[in-house]
């Protein structure tokens, strides 16, 4: 690889892109405590993820040890800057099972896996759902065990230390995973049928969903310190990669819409919105940046990334790289071309373009494979000089 920049050129890396004056495409690594948990090199007294969610000695160990791995080992193969934080910074991580958790589901953890849930309720209940009071968000059993569970952790994390350095524990929050998302995940694929034959009761559901997502988000926002809408704002919602674009504009759209205009100051014309999509989901893009002022897209795979760039045009902000089965099994060289291939695409264009994984670095991937994807960066991702 050709020799690192310092942290004084990747902040400035940054800083160009940011000032729409990029001098080269900024890289980094999308990655989460899911990397040290599920790695046995990384985690020699063998936590669980059941252990990560119950034992706050054990999470606040991760926590650091992933911050820790982050900035001396990952962050040199991208432009992260490499070293420590002052502080730790520490949080209630509940990974992706929050949303379907809240509404009721099981969460299990299975050996070697990320924590998940399962389809409980089928469309006979709809109805009742729709009907359920989702107002009092605070009295909710899963909610008062992780605020319980952020207590325990915020007593633990006053006499913790690791590399002599304390640490904060953040106050508790949730995103939302996005309607058609936890839809699936409450109904199961039966909910796609429910789309097709009754449009009206489909976005009555997604809508359900989102107001209470709305109302619990706010909720926990007041008990952290007080809620206002930000300037800029987003929403993922990987299941829309399995429906139509039709579908999509006739229901779903005007959710995801209620969505960002009830929890930001955003617009459709002012931009400022963003949208994590993992899946086969590039076809919707233009759609979603015409209706919705979509101008920020973090994309998984597969993706064309010069097709997608010739159809957002120049202005349009695009995160993607390398698909994730390839950096953890493929060689370096491969991981190399494949990064080469997606630099010299057409995605650059405009200066809007941010080299990641497609997406989620998972546990176990060659360091060699990653430092190979940044020397391409480093040496295909330059700008002409302005």
């Amino acid at each position: 690889m050709m020799k690192a920049p310092s942290d004084i050129e990747k902040r400035e890396v940054w800083k160009s892109y940011g000032d729409r004056r990029p001098v080269r495409v900024p890289m980094r690594w999308n990655v989460n405590a899911r990397i040290i948990l599920l790695n046995p090199q990384l985690n020699p007294k063998g936590w669980t993820f059941r252990d990560y969610f119950s034992d706050p000695v054990v999470t606040l160990a991760v926590q650091s040890r992933f911050q820790e791995y982050v900035a001396t080992v990952l962050n040199r193969t991208c432009d992260g800057v490499c070293e420590l934080p002052a502080q730790w910074n520490f949080s209630v991580d509940n990974q992706n099972i929050y949303d379907s958790a809240y509404f009721g589901a099981e969460v299990l953890f299975a050996p070697s896996q990320v924590p998940v849930t399962h389809q409980f309720m089928t469309l006979d209940d709809v109805d009742a759902f729709i009907a359920r009071d989702f107002s009092r968000p605070l009295e909710n059993s899963w909610i008062r065990d992780r605020l319980d569970f952020h207590a325990r952790l915020t007593r633990a994390a006053s006499s913790f230390e690791y590399l002599g350095r304390k640490g904060i524990v953040h106050p508790f929050g949730v995103f939302f995973d996005g309607p058609v998302t936890v839809a699936t995940n409450l109904f199961g694929a039966d909910v796609f049928v429910l789309m097709a034959e009754d449009p009206g009761k489909a976005r009555e559901l997604l809508m359900t969903i989102t107001r209470a997502a709305i109302v619990r988000n706010r909720a926990l926002s007041e008990l952290a310190g007080g809620w206002q809408k930000p300037d800029s704002w987003g929403i993922p919602d990987d299941s829309i990669a399995l429906i139509s674009s039709e579908m999509l504009d006739e229901i779903v759209i005007p959710v995801h819409e209620y969505w960002l205009s009830e929890m930001s100051n955003t617009t459709v014309a002012g931009g400022r919105r963003n949208m994590h999509l993992c899946g086969d989901a590039t076809r919707h893009f233009p759609l979603l940046h015409r209706r919705l002022g979509i101008d920020s897209f973090d994309t998984g795979f597969p993706v064309d990334h010069g097709k997608l760039r010739a159809e957002l045009g120049p202005d349009v902000e695009i995160s993607g790289g390398p698909e994730v089965a390839l950096l953890k099994d493929g060689t370096p060289s491969q991981c190399h071309d494949r990064a080469r291939a997606i630099l010299q695409s057409g995605i650059m264009a405009g200066g809007r373009f941010i080299l990641q994984e497609g997406n989620n670095l998972p546990p176990c991937v060659p360091m060699a494979n990653l430092e190979a994807v940044y020397a391409a960066c480093l040496e295909y991702g330059r700008y002409p000089v302005q």
